[in-house]
């Protein structure tokens, strides 16, 4: 069961925000890849803010995850497509059904 996550605030700049949004969307091929990830979501909160929740079993698997092509793929958008960078929070997991 997992016991770890993270959950990432990503804001796009507003002429950016569709590209941002398919990002994401074909970042869930990237995600199937990695075998560390429990539980990968994105989801959008607003015209320009969207989010992830992932899950893991270990720290290994999560910092992973932060090393992967996801991470990479998000990181070298940042410049262009956000207002902002990501931010990115580890989480404990206290409980899950």
């Amino acid at each position: 069961m997992p016991n770890i996550g993270l959950i990432a605030r990503i804001e796009a700049k507003p002429e950016y925000a569709e590209q941002v949004a398919k990002l994401l969307r074909d970042a869930v091929a990237l995600a199937h890849e990695e075998d560390f990830t429990v539980h990968w979501y994105a989801f959008r909160e607003s015209e320009t803010t969207f989010g992830l929740f992932d899950t893991f079993n270990n720290e290994d698997g999560r910092t992973s995850h932060m090393e992967g092509k996801i991470a990479r793929a998000l990181l070298g958008a940042a410049d262009t497509m956000l207002a902002e960078p990501p931010d990115i929070r580890p989480v404990d997991l206290l409980g899950t059904k």
